[in-house]
């Protein structure tokens, strides 16, 4: 016998083994079936349901999957031999109840047994998304599900501009831009994702541009027009996340009641000179989380109000505010970490310093308590003239 058969009837001896019948009835019963095959082998189909962890990685992350140790564990590999080493690791790490399925996969084809061929990124998308593959967060299934994920920006400008850069490049399958305005000089000043050749530019179509010259791979969708009572639902329908990066008033109450309207969460961000501020409102449904009216149940008057183009912005401001909003929008594609709900989040340019506050569910809030007709409308401008 050589050293190898040794080991693994030694490995037998200890660790239990079920055929593959028995493997599905402890899946179906809450027991975690772990495939521990190469990448290039669960590409050819894999268990229902399993969880594809390469054993190369698998004590790096099998916390991550299975937080409790007392979680029945089946371990499959191609023909049953792998799957023992494995079994073995985790016993070590601390797990009671880890078994090998006899056979591997091989048994679990031959029993007629439910297989699903898992999406596969080619060899350019894993090399572009190289450092999302390798984060246990992430990983190929995150990957996927950012390319399967839909985003709706309001605005192209300042906000917009790192939104759209970084979300196109994280992978975002659909980007659908909405801004009527044109490119002009004194965007550049701020606006990254334009530049002095597409000055006159509608800006949607300077920002797609731009946006598939970093990754063609993704589908840009731009609407050259102004959100409206009319429109918004049409426009903002379908979506995953609504980004808010419009600058004024009217639009961002309108964009709040619209996707209270859709059930679609609505990161929001906003700057002035210095200053910004950043926060996530709506949820799956009306009164899950505080909404923009919550935090601000009227617009000011318009002298409190001044534009952009009045007071002015710091132009690398709009960098802090947008990539803080671009990551709440993948924690929310990716159901990660804890979203800036009912937090707002202030930024200080001047003194380098951020501050939180707590936004509160607002009771009697028009637009997000129970029992709220979310009724759309165009409001007048409000800008200081």
């Amino acid at each position: 016998m050589s050293l190898k058969d040794r080991r693994l009837a030694e490995l037998r001896a200890r660790i239990p083994e079920v055929g593959a019948e028995e493997a599905l009835r402890l899946q179906r019963d809450g027991a975690l079936l772990i495939d521990v095959r190469e990448d290039e082998e669960t590409a050819t189909g894999s268990p229902v349901g399993a969880l594809r962890l390469p054993r190369g990685f698998l004590e790096l992350r099998i916390e991550e999957k299975a937080a409790d140790p007392a979680r029945p564990l089946v371990l499959m590999c191609a023909g049953g031999a792998r799957s023992l080493f494995a079994a073995e690791d985790l016993t070590r790490l601390g797990y009671a109840d880890v078994r090998s399925l006899a056979g591997g996969f091989s048994a679990w084809k031959a029993a007629g047994l439910p297989v699903e061929t898992p999406p596969q990124l080619d060899s350019a998308q894993r090399e572009r998304y190289r450092r999302h593959l390798t984060m246990p967060e992430v990983g190929e299934a995150g990957q996927h599900r950012l390319l399967r994920s839909r985003v709706a920006l309001i605005g192209a400008g300042g906000l917009g501009s790192p939104i759209a850069l970084y979300l196109a490049a994280a992978g975002v399958g659909r980007l659908t831009l909405i801004d009527d305005d044109k490119v002009e000089r004194s965007n550049l000043q701020r606006q990254i994702l334009h530049a002095e050749s597409r000055l006159g530019q509608r800006k949607v179509d300077s920002g797609r541009s731009a946006l598939l010259d970093l990754n063609p791979t993704i589908e840009v969708v731009a609407h050259d027009t102004r959100l409206d009572a009319g429109n918004v639902l049409e426009l903002l329908g379908g979506h995953d996340v609504v980004v808010d990066g419009s600058d004024n008033l009217p639009t961002r109450y309108l964009v709040n009641d619209a996707c209270l309207r859709l059930g679609v969460p609505n990161v929001y961000g906003a700057i002035f000179r210095f200053e910004g501020q950043v926060s996530v409102f709506g949820g799956a449904a009306p009164g899950v989380r505080p909404c923009y009216r919550c935090l601000f149940p009227e617009p000011p008057p318009a002298e409190y109000a001044p534009s952009c183009a009045e007071a002015g912005v710091l132009g690398v401001l709009p960098g802090v505010i947008g990539t803080i909003m671009a990551a709440e929008t993948i924690k929310l594609l990716l159901g990660l970490g804890e979203p800036l709900a009912g937090r707002l989040l202030l930024y200080d340019g001047l003194r380098g310093e951020f501050t939180e506050i707590s936004v509160p569910v607002d009771p009697d809030c028009p637009s997000c308590a129970p029992g709220a007709v979310v009724a759309l409308e165009d409001m007048a401008a409000v800008c200081g003239v």
